[in-house]
């Protein structure tokens, strides 16, 4: 059988395949998963290079299916090469007969690829559209800088060729010269609802892809031959990024799918026994007249990157600085939490090649800029300008490679990102997140600058774990320049999605070298026994300010730095029992963050306790300095020890 009869062959394999999986799960997308299914023999049986049995092997090329509900052909294919699937020492490989327990509560063969439910053959969880590209770079990039011969291929639908994040990988892929990545795009023609644009038509997206700076393949997506020229052009190595757009069929080789209206749907009945007859006259049509021997092959990885681990010991900040000379400057007593981020990510530059940053356009703000003065560590800084959503899944992408990323941004620009984020963190990408000009402490520039509702929206991934045990994110806010240099590094040790949130104004310091900041833990700053407060971020200092009112009141409270989320709960009802079972918790932004953790904590006791919450309640404006802005929200050191004073029945006078 010749390359051409096998590929058919294969083809319509996978089709028959996505078909029967899709009628015994009741629900799925066999029409995509036809149309892409040449496509998907010629990778996974020929031009790939990988190992069925070791799909995580760190050499081989990967693929990236944005298009994540066509994945019933990949299966398919998977099952034909009894690929490895599974996890925690439960690995199998992959038969036909597996493939009918699609969407199964106990199937590796999620709705959607998921690496971290079973599938390593995938780098990232995928199905919320427009995001595998950017993935796809990721990955491709950190094989460029590690001189690895990988090569990557991320397939899309036109449909989600719409959603800007494609756009912005396009402008990042060119940007960054990744010659090793290949967007496939699988034009079909049909969306979910109806046909698509004309502005996703072939003929445009040919011309749009021309225009930012691609070679642009324009093929049958059909014609065996014809895709494995245009893959093996690709793997001669091109001098600029190439892409291809595939023309392909909607439920391809079986007439009665094809067209509007098939979307989502499944065969059934009389149908599905009519979409099997189809299909086998599809065979007979193209693979009975065809004969020779089978020329399939899969070649092996063409090489492995080198191990990396961290360091065992890294600097204390006072180390830090003095190593470049700027111990005086901590010694000033003053030092904005921002700033000892990018120390510690310089720091992490020099130390562990495991590391990498990427901004978007907004390194001199959030200091990522610190990480570029070290001159070994620029190959492994990725600027990726104002495209925030890129950004994150470009890190996921980093992430799959092994590598440990932090992506910075303004806290308010990353809202933008939400759904990057989220799949990130189904994907258990390892990436670290830091948003820097948090909450209302920014003051002149406005609410359009300040980020109000992302700790709630952060803190509901702490309330869920991972299989380990662990939170699906830690959400971490450091008051402090020592907190926020021992924070930052506690996240490049840790294995899974991190926040960190900091802040513009610099800070008085509240600790030293000797603190130990940890996750999970949160630090007692004054200890009393009246009232418990409770905050985090910039407001312990106007905290602190208030305790100093509180004390001329005579009333003896205590204040706790809880800048981990979770936290240790019954530490810290431990310590509200002791202060009478009053807590005030204080933040600078939305409520349902903080206080909803800690009121979470008491509810859960079973303990009486008297918790009162101060947050923003309003949309704030421009104010000329924090202070204003604070006095604007109720939230300034006078309104802080009144509310407290209220709780415990003394009226306190500023």
């Amino acid at each position: 059988m010749t390359i051409e009869a096998a590929i058919h062959d294969k083809a319509i394999q996978f089709c028959g395949d996505a078909v029967e999986m899709c009628a015994a799960a009741g629900s799925g997308h066999p029409t995509t998963a036809m149309s892409i299914s040449h496509i998907t023999a010629v990778l996974t049986h020929h031009a790939m290079r990988w190992v069925p049995s070791e799909p995580w092997h760190p050499g081989s090329d990967r693929l990236v299916l944005s298009e994540g509900h066509a994945v019933p052909a990949v299966y398919a294919a998977l099952a034909d090469l009894g690929a490895v699937v599974g996890k925690d020492g439960s690995e199998f490989k992959l038969t036909r007969d597996h493939l009918l327990t699609l969407r199964d509560t106990d199937s590796v063969l999620d709705g959607h690829p998921n690496p971290a439910e079973g599938m390593p053959f995938f780098d990232a969880a995928t199905g919320s559209l427009g995001q595998g590209l950017s993935v796809a770079a990721g990955v491709a990039l950190a094989a460029l800088k590690d001189e690895l011969d990988r090569k990557v291929y991320c397939i899309l639908g036109d449909g989600e060729a719409r959603e800007g994040q494609v756009t912005e990988a396009l402008d990042f892929i060119i940007d960054h010269n990744i010659t090793n990545v290949l967007p496939i795009f699988n034009c079909n023609g049909y969306g979910q609802a109806d046909a698509t644009s004309s502005q996703q038509s072939p003929e445009r997206m040919v011309a749009k892809l021309q225009a930012i700076g691609f070679t642009v393949l324009d093929i049958d997506g059909h014609d065996p031959m014809t895709i494995v020229e245009a893959i093996d052009s690709f793997k001669a190595g091109p001098e600029q990024p190439m892409a291809i757009v595939a023309r392909t069929i909607k439920g391809w080789g079986s007439p009665c799918l094809q067209g509007h209206g098939w979307h989502g749907k499944v065969a059934t009945g009389t149908q599905l026994e009519q979409v099997r007859e189809e299909l086998g006259l599809t065979s007979m049509k193209l693979t009975s007249t065809i004969s020779g021997d089978a020329a399939l092959r899969i070649e092996p990885p063409a090489s492995t990157p080198e191990e990396l681990f961290g360091p065992e010991k890294m600097p204390t900040l006072s180390e830090a600085m003095n190593s470049i000379d700027k111990g005086l400057v901590l010694k000033s007593g003053k030092f904005a939490t921002r700033k000892a981020f990018g120390m510690a990510l310089r720091m992490l530059a020099r130390n562990d090649k495991r590391v990498w940053a990427l901004d978007a356009d907004t390194r001199n703000s959030t200091f990522t800029q610190d990480f570029l003065a070290e001159s070994e560590a620029t190959d492994r800084f990725a600027e990726c300008k104002i495209a925030e959503q890129n950004m994150i899944s470009v890190a996921a992408g980093l992430a799959a490679a092994e590598k440990v990323p932090f992506c910075a941004s303004f806290s308010k620009f990353l809202t933008r990102a939400y759904d990057q984020i989220e799949m990130a963190i189904i994907s258990r990408a390892n990436i670290k997140i830091v948003g820097s000009h948090s909450g209302i402490s920014l003051a002149a520039d406005g609410p359009s600058q300040m980020s109000l509702p992302d700790m709630a929206w952060f803190r509901s991934f702490t309330t869920a774990k991972t299989e380990d045990g662990e939170p699906l994110c830690w959400l971490l806010q450091p008051s402090d320049a020592y907190a926020a240099y021992g924070l930052t590094m506690a996240m490049a040790e840790h294995n899974g999605p991190c926040l960190l949130r900091t802040h513009r104004p610099d800070v008085e310091h509240l600790y030293d070298d000797n603190t130990v900041f940890n996750l999970g833990l949160f630090e007692v700053l004054t200890e009393g026994r009246d009232l418990l407060i409770v905050s985090a971020g910039y407001m312990v200092h106007e905290c602190n300010r208030a305790i100093d009112l509180l004390d001329k009141a005579g009333i003896d409270a205590t204040l706790v730095d809880l800048y981990s989320i979770p936290f240790d709960e019954d530490a810290l009802l431990d310590l509200a029992n002791a202060n009478g079972g009053n807590i005030l918790v204080v933040e600078d932004n939305f409520g349902a963050a903080i206080g909803s953790a800690v009121a979470d904590a008491c509810t859960a006791s079973g303990d009486p306790f008297t918790i009162e919450q101060m947050h923003v309640r309003k949309i704030p404006k421009s104010s000329r300095s924090e202070d204003d802005v604070l006095a604007q929200c109720g939230l300034d050191a006078a309104s802080i020890a009144k509310k407290a004073g209220s709780m415990v029945g003394v009226a306190v006078r500023s």
